[in-house]
């Protein structure tokens, strides 16, 4: 699934050529990915005949496409969802499920093999109250982000640092890969109860966060012809992940075998000497490097 990094890139490299474009015709195959209006993809179309792409945003992981009539187009990509700006004559990728035709010739295309992703259309000043986008909790630039921030709304909470990282009500943006990555530059086991933190492991790991998911937002930019020849799906910060995805292989830092371990229902990657078990010691305190 596209995290906050993968996210921040699709906006940027498509903000530019989207802003200023009219919007000629709506194409929906799949009205189901259409969740407001709900029920009436019908009146999606007619409400954005006309209008014109003032801008594009993003909060944790959702994309807002803003509009001349200050509407705007919530948009979730969830697991497989792809948003792609086509000059004239591309052919159309598979399991495309929503086109907007532009004054320019061009489209602005909403694909999704897996059909998880959803398009809200919400009116000047209409309240959201269903994309969820609301309920998400500070961006991790905020600044009102910091260690204590993040003491006050986990530390008291007995479940896994992991899952907490997850919870998107306390930091907006960060899936399974960066929490994963995020933990290791902290060097917290991702098992661990948010309970049992101290307070020099909760500036580490507030650090870290915003460390970590900018590192990422950088290694990710892509240029406007790289995305289009990539049709969309070429995220860079693969050769840069420490420890996700990469279990049985070396740790970068100390060397030992990274390992796997299922915690809250997701997949976790870590070193077992950096980031150690409380049982086999404290673990040490984050070290700059």
């Amino acid at each position: 699934m596209p995290e906050l990094p993968e996210v921040e890139a699709v906006k940027r490299v498509l903000e530019p050529q989207l802003r200023g474009r009219r919007i000629k015709d709506v194409v929906i195959k799949r009205p189901e990915v259409i969740s407001c209006p709900p029920t009436d993809a019908g009146q999606f179309r007619e409400r954005l005949l006309g209008r014109t792409f003032a801008g594009m945003d993003r909060r944790g992981k959702f994309l807002l496409l803003l509009l001349d009539d200050d509407s705007r187009i919530i948009l979730h990509l969830r697991m497989t969802g792809c948003l792609l700006l086509a000059p004239e004559g591309l052919p159309e990728e598979k399991h495309t499920h929503v086109t907007f035709c532009l004054d320019n010739g061009g489209e602005l295309r909403f694909s999704d093999q897996r059909r998880f992703g959803r398009l809200w259309l919400l009116g000047k000043d209409e309240e959201d109250l269903v994309s969820g986008m609301g309920r998400l909790g500070l961006e991790p630039f905020d600044q009102a982000f910091s260690a204590e921030y993040l003491q006050a709304r986990l530390g008291k909470r007995k479940k896994a640092i992991k899952e907490c990282l997850l919870d998107q009500s306390v930091v907006a943006g960060i899936g399974n890969i960066y929490s994963d990555e995020i933990l290791f530059a902290a060097r917290i086991y991702p098992g661990r109860p948010a309970c049992s933190l101290r307070p020099e492991e909760w500036k580490g790991l507030a650090e870290a966060v915003s460390e970590r998911l900018a590192f990422f937002i950088e290694k990710n930019e892509i240029t406007a012809e790289e995305y289009l020849a990539a049709k969309g799906q070429d995220y860079r910060n693969t050769p840069y992940l420490q420890v996700y995805g990469r279990q049985g292989k070396m740790c970068p830092v100390c060397g030992r075998v990274l390992e796997r371990q299922v915690i809250g229902g997701r997949g976790s990657v870590y070193c077992p000497e950096c980031q150690k078990r409380p049982e086999c010691g404290k673990p040490p305190v984050r070290q700059k490097e």
